[in-house]
């Protein structure tokens, strides 16, 4: 019978066995969580916010590669309804990114990195996980670019809030001289 959804006991069932889970996690008691969101993730195969809750329990415990299938799953829920919050989504991009980075997965790093930054242009933590993924496939340009408007943008230190226009400037071009 399909993921449950539209079955109001079902439902009820699913809501009260991931909160459960998430409690489980949010308790420290993270093989646990892990076992029954894997066991829910099973059961409900098309439900986004239960293999978004999989991933991350993975993610927690250091299981990278195990958690981007999950990850992937959540990403691409389909049917309407059956997706992500944008707040959930926006995480869910951002730990695929940041594990498929991890686990030297690099060019797919930037790409779903770039896509979520795209998506989410005002998160700094999307465009500083982007900036260390172009790092790492050579594109030191474009990250350092990232990174200083980021700190330009967003630093309260006084001296950098001061010479913000000018760190704005050279960050289009940093190897512009006189």
């Amino acid at each position: 019978m399909g993921n449950g959804m539209g079955d109001g006991m079902r439902d009820d069932e699913r809501d009260g066995l991931l909160a459960d889970a998430v409690g489980l996690r949010e308790q420290g008691r993270q093989e646990e969580a892990r076992d029954r969101l894997v066991e829910l993730a099973t059961r409900y195969p098309d439900d986004a916010e239960v293999a978004y809750q999989a991933a991350w329990a993975h993610d927690v415990l250091g299981l990278e590669a195990e958690a981007v299938p999950f990850y992937e799953r959540a990403l691409k829920a389909p049917g309407p309804g059956s997706g992500l919050s944008p707040e959930d989504r926006r995480g869910a991009l951002l730990g695929l990114g940041s594990t498929l980075r991890v686990l030297g997965r690099y060019e797919e790093a930037v790409a779903t990195l770039r896509g979520a930054a795209g998506e989410f242009p005002d998160d700094g933590a999307l465009r500083t996980f982007l900036a260390m993924a172009l790092f790492n496939t050579g594109e030191h340009h474009e990250s350092a670019r990232l990174l200083l408007n980021l700190v330009a943008a967003t630093s309260d230190d006084p001296s950098v809030r001061r010479y913000r226009r000018a760190i704005e400037y050279y960050a289009r071009d940093l190897d512009e001289t006189v």
